[in-house]
């Protein structure tokens, strides 16, 4: 396995991650995210500069390419103006100079071939790294975007756990309270108000009660004094 092959295949499984499925596996999800934050930003962080090394490559194999095709046709040219040149010379009789051009355009023809062949033997490397690097930089992308979901559901969980810490001090707080009956001691004092003010009620009833007594034994002596006073005014009378 090749290092560009190592490098396009962790990118690819990084970016693939199931994020969600990992954190539910974990015992400790917080600590889970961080720890995959840190590794998500090392790795990508590698292959960053491993895809700057790939692409590297790529260019100076493409400006070689270049090159070569460049050179082929400065060949071709050459060899075109030397066959050229020969024809004239034969033309006007200079048959050895002639044969010395001719010569001298199968050599350039020679180097045409040559940097053609090197042009085409380069042109499918170039095509295959042209891929790997077009997956790398989107592998990196969605890398990144999973940095980005890593972070933010970090800062969710975070949120979520001091919420939960909260609500289970408010918990704690309100346990030492009758959960059954959260006003019992209210419950229990109304009733000691009430024995209070029936207590009240009685004596107050039992004054009223005796003072009734005490005015029917006025109105019984008043009763006894006009029956005394009749008497007497009967007695009178008769007289």
């Amino acid at each position: 396995m090749t290092s560009k092959q190592t490098v396009l295949g962790r990118v690819t499984q990084l970016a693939k991650a199931n994020i969600n499925a990992l954190l539910d596996q974990a015992e400790d999800p917080q600590k889970m995210i961080d720890q995959l934050i840190r590794d998500y930003a090392g790795n990508i962080a590698e292959a960053e500069e491993a895809v700057a090394a790939t692409i590297g490559n790529l260019r100076l194999m493409e400006q070689d390419h270049a090159e070569d095709v460049a050179a082929a046709k400065e060949w071709g040219d050459k060899a075109l103006a030397a066959s050229r040149k020969a024809d004239e010379l034969r033309t006007g009789g200079g048959g050895a100079e002639a044969d010395r051009f001719d010569n001298l355009a199968r050599i350039a023809l020679g180097r045409q071939l040559q940097a053609e062949q090197e042009a085409a033997a380069a042109a499918p490397a170039i095509a295959s790294q042209t891929e790997v690097v077009a997956k790398l930089k989107t592998g990196l992308d969605r890398m990144k975007a999973k940095l980005s979901q890593l972070r933010s559901k970090r800062d969710e969980l975070v949120a979520r756990a001091e919420s939960a810490r909260a609500q289970n001090r408010m918990m704690d707080a309100v346990g030492s309270v009758d959960v059954l009956d959260p006003t019992s001691e209210l419950g229990r004092f109304e009733d000691k108000v009430r024995r209070e003010e029936a207590r009240a009620k009685g004596k107050e009833e039992l004054a009223a009660s005796s003072l009734d007594a005490q005015f029917e034994s006025l109105d019984a002596l008043g009763d006894g004094a006009e029956i005394d006073a009749r008497l007497a005014r009967l007695k009178a009378g008769a007289a």
